[in-house]
Formats: C-alpha cells, structure tokens, sequence
C-alpha cells in the first residue's frame, strides 16, 4: 500500500515538473529570451537537467520495487536532492512559484511518509 502511495506522489510531481517547463518554454517564447543562456551553456545545463530529472522518473517504478529498507531511504534521499532541484532551478515567474511550491509539497509528503514507513504499521493495516 505504502509502495503505491508513494508511487503515485512521484507521478503528480513528474506531471507537475513537465507542466512547469512547458509553461516556462511558452514564457520565453513569448517574450523571445533565451532563458539568459549562452549558446555552450545550454547543452550542459539540458545534461545536468536530464540527469536531475530522471530522478523523480525512476522513482516512480523504484518506489513500486524495491525492497523496504531501500525503498525508504532511497525515497528520502530522492526527495531531498528533488527540493533542492526544484527550488535552486527555479524562477520568480508566478507560475513557477505555485507549481513548485506543490511539487516542495508533494516532496515533504513523500519524505514525511518514508520516514514514518515501517513494516508493522504496513503488516498491521494488511491484517485489519
């Protein structure tokens, strides 16, 4: 149960992570800016980016997989490396802001649950 619940809070954050860049791609497109990147720039920062947001990817199927003890810890570690992600990465743009203050949300709520993930309060709701 607990492996489906965290689970599904790494699918809303990946949603939301997609949503904040495609906004953000609308956002500069518009404004005709180039994110204030310098053309060598841009591929080490895509590559950066894509190693980061693998993260949350693999977290979705790790979360459903793995075994407790690694599952737990791993969920903590993910979680807290995706804080730092989202909120060093980000913008003050308004949409940015709300879509990354849910995904912080979101986050705290998966390393609040991994946290106080054990396997009697897992047995216990299987047996009741």
């Amino acid at each position: 149960m607990m492996k489906a619940k965290l689970s599904t809070l790494w699918i809303v954050v990946m949603i939301n992570m997609i949503f904040a860049d495609i906004f953000t791609i609308m956002v500069e497109l518009v404004h005709k800016n180039t994110l204030g990147e310098r053309p060598g720039d841009v591929k080490m920062t895509m590559a950066i980016a894509a190693i980061v947001t693998n993260i949350p990817v693999l977290m979705i199927y790790f979360s459903r997989t793995l075994p407790y003890k690694l599952n737990r810890i791993l969920n903590i570690i993910a979680g807290i490396f995706t804080i730092i992600y989202v909120v060093g990465g980000g913008m003050l743009t308004p949409h940015y802001i709300i879509i990354a203050s849910i995904e912080v949300i979101l986050l705290l709520m998966i390393i609040v649950k991994s946290w106080k993930w054990t396997i009697t309060n897992q047995a216990n709701r299987i047996l009741k």
